[in-house]
């Protein structure tokens, strides 16, 4: 038994410090499936009354925050944490996780940023799921701990067992009685027999609730978890402003992943506990939402001839059980659980196995779907819609329903697709598709031509430039869009011709470290080199001359000496001048350029015969699958330098660079992945447009279709198309 903390002992004082509530509403709930989603889990969800978890433990902490209110959750869930405290009209300072953690690192988070600003405060450190009918009495519990907090103990809410539950993680207190108490022991959930004998010794239910003044924490955190304490506090001074929240800085990923009860509780003489009588649960699975909901029927849903059923239907939905009892039936738009209710827990393994409903059963089912998309609606659409008549300049976009969305004419729009109609003549794509392709390129390159005999990046709807710069990028994007036209017509000398004044224009660009320099705020970046080592691969094919194959030579070696980590196998985005990788908030990972660059050097490699190449192009596409979210079946925008999350959302572009690297690879389970996860984008009222960018909860931005995608989107149906025999 532990030596009873002498800081246990109510402190005498009339006067306590400020105490501020710290709400934490991190976890996934993965046995509250499929209602609970990475997007969108268990604290946000309205499982008992029409307040979600995380909204009422926001309202029942109230009154005891005489200091202030404080939220830790993910940077994923900023808007539903926004949203939720706006419905209950409430404010509170709100600091976004780069990454899961888990508890411990969050309350260190939570205790260095209160620190800071009150050094003797008290935190309250409560779960956001947890389901406590009875408001006052837990508040009333709460204030009896803050003395004995303010004196140094850690104190705990211990449940008095309503039943020997082995769904639940126990505490043995030191003493009987109804006052703060030292801790004897933890003791993990436990099977039922033990569970019992824990009921008969007076043992209570963790609650996982915390009450322990700021210091104490910080205190016995530095102890028992120094490397957590340490990279919370950088996490802390790193932190910078996200909108109304603040967003803890990068060494937040770096703390290591362990729960508060682990690496402290479990270990530190400072531990107490006081017992509660009040009703609580932690809402773990269907079972305990039915029984702490009484009614488990819910709006949509209807039970006949049946007891005790839990029926839940996303809205919208109908539901019906019909003569079946001791049952949860939880339907969602995208998937049903059907559970006996005493199998509850076993929910949790079986979310794990889940992933987003699959549209195509196989590669070749997939290929013949975009294929048909492709040839009978997008290049139809965008070589007339997405054509301004006037002039045969592309547009800029369209909305989804098919509407022209056209503010100005970019280099990179209209040599991608001028690539795009080219390319399609080449292939024998029926369609007029070579004249288009003509007609776009020969309008932008007679206005855009700069006297240095460069091209602008801008132009107006008349042809007027107007961003004279010109970057590297776009002049990438004219290369390859000049390749497509020869390789369509092999006699267009013109076309050749102009790539060849350009290539040697593009020597301005050259840096003496080696590599190329571009415009802007990073001239030194892997993303335009990649495209002009696409482009130069392009004219390799169609022309074959030396300049072109050295040239391709030259970057490929940068990019295998320079641009990738040799630790990690992943692409670094940004460089010094002396191309070495920046760090920190620089140091992003863009999954979607792992896996270009893998499909370029695929290629690169087996043309040259170059195994290091091939391994490196392997490397990277494992780095950019680090991105994939088997929940949504998409690949997310950017991971920090560790290869943990950074940016959840979803753009459409790195879900087609997903599908051309596992095809040239011969990845075939994660090309027929790729496949399903970019139907979602091609799902919008007028066939042909797309939507460009998911919420990390997997919906979309109401934004038009931006021309610059169906270069991706072309590529990655060809390749597909190719792959399984070329239905074209």
């Amino acid at each position: 038994m532990r030596t009873p903390a002498a800081s246990v002992a109510a402190k005498e004082t009339s006067i306590l410090p400020p105490v501020y509530p710290v709400i934490l509403c991190g976890g996934s709930g993965a046995r509250l499936w499929p209602a609970s989603r990475p997007w969108r889990p268990k604290p946000f969800l309205r499982l008992v009354g029409p307040r979600s978890g995380f909204q009422a433990a926001v309202l029942r902490a109230q009154p005891l925050a005489t200091g202030g209110m404080v939220v830790v959750g993910g940077a994923v869930h900023a808007g539903l944490i926004g949203s939720q405290l706006a419905e209950i009209g409430f404010r509170a300072s709100v600091l976004l996780e780069p990454a899961g953690r888990d508890t411990a690192a969050a309350i260190a988070a939570a205790a260095a940023w209160v620190a800071a600003r009150a050094p003797d405060a008290i935190l309250a450190i409560l779960p956001a799921d947890h389901h406590i009918p009875d408001a006052e009495a837990f508040a009333e519990a709460l204030r009896q701990t803050l003395a004995a907090a303010d004196g140094g103990a850690i104190v705990t809410l211990g449940v008095r067992p309503a039943s020997a539950s082995s769904a639940y993680g126990y505490i043995r207190p030191a003493a009987a009685g109804t006052a703060v108490t030292p801790i004897a022991a933890f003791v993990e959930k436990p099977l039922a027999r033990v569970a019992a004998a824990l009921l008969a010794e007076g043992a209570l239910w963790n609650s996982g609730t915390f009450v322990a003044a700021a210091r104490t924490l910080l205190t016995e955190l530095a102890r028992w978890a120094p490397q957590v304490a340490e990279r919370a506090q950088a996490a802390v001074d790193g932190a910078t402003p996200a909108g109304e929240a603040t967003l803890l800085g990068a060494a937040f990923v770096q703390a290591p992943k362990i729960a508060f009860d682990r690496a402290v509780m479990e270990q530190t003489a400072h531990g107490a506990v006081l017992p509660v009588d009040f009703a609580w649960s932690d809402l773990g699975a269907w079972d305990a939402v039915l029984a702490a909901s009484g009614d488990g029927v819910g709006p949509g849903a209807t039970v006949t001839g049946g007891a005790n059923v839990l029926a839940r239907a996303a809205p919208g939905m109908r539901l019906a059980v019909v003569g079946v009892s001791n049952i949860a039936v939880v339907a969602e738009a995208d998937a049903v659980l059907v559970c006996a209710l005493d199998q509850s827990q076993a929910v949790r393994d079986l979310a794990a196995e889940q992933g987003p409903p699959a549209r195509y059963a196989s590669l070749a089912v997939a290929a013949g779907a975009y294929d048909v998309w492709l040839r009978t609606s997008a290049l139809p659409l965008w070589a007339t819609v997405g054509v301004d008549p006037a002039t045969g300049g592309f547009r800029e976009a369209l909305t989804w329903a098919g509407v022209p969305d056209d503010p100005r004419r970019r280099a990179r729009v209209q040599a991608r697709q001028a690539f795009v109609f080219a390319s399609a003549a080449a292939e024998g794509v029926p369609g007029p598709w070579l004249a288009t392709a003509r007609a776009g390129m020969d309008f932008y390159l007679r206005h855009a031509r700069r006297p240095d005999g460069l091209f602008a990046a801008t132009l107006d709807l008349a042809g007027v430039q107007g961003d004279a710069a010109a970057p590297l990028y776009d002049h990438a994007f004219i290369l390859l869009a000049l390749a497509g036209l020869r390789r369509a017509d092999p006699a267009d000398e013109a076309s050749l011709a102009e790539a060849t004044a350009v290539r040697a224009r593009l020597m301005a660009f050259r840096h003496p470290a080696g590599g190329f320099r571009e415009t802007g705020l990073h001239p030194f970046q892997a993303n335009a080199p990649m495209h002009l080592f696409e482009a130069v691969l392009a004219w390799e094919a169609a022309d074959g001359g030396a300049a072109w194959s050295g040239l391709a030579d030259e970057i490929a070696g940068l990019a295998l000496a320079r641009f990738i980590d040799p630790a990690s196998g992943a692409l670094r985005e940004v460089f010094d001048a002396d191309w070495q990788a920046l760090t920190g908030e620089a140091g992003l990972i863009e999954p979607g350029h792992q896996f270009e660059w893998a499909w370029l050097l695929e290629r690169w490699g087996r043309s040259r015969g170059d195994a290091a190449a091939r391994a490196a192009a392997r490397r990277l596409f494992a780095a950019g699958r680090r991105g994939f979210d088997p929940q949504r079946g998409v690949v997310a925008n950017a991971l920090w330098d560790d290869l943990s999350l950074r940016d959840p959302a979803a753009r459409l572009w790195p879900q087609t660079e997903h599908l051309k690297a596992a095809l040239v690879l011969g990845e075939d389970v994660a090309a027929l992945e790729a496949a399903n996860g970019l139907a979602v984008y091609l799902d919008t009222p007028a066939r042909g447009v797309w939507r460009e960018r998911m919420r990390p909860d997997g919906g979309f931005l109401d934004e038009p279709a931006p021309a610059t995608s169906l270069y991706h989107l072309y590529l990655a149906i060809r390749e597909l198309t190719r792959a399984v025999g070329d239905p074209c």
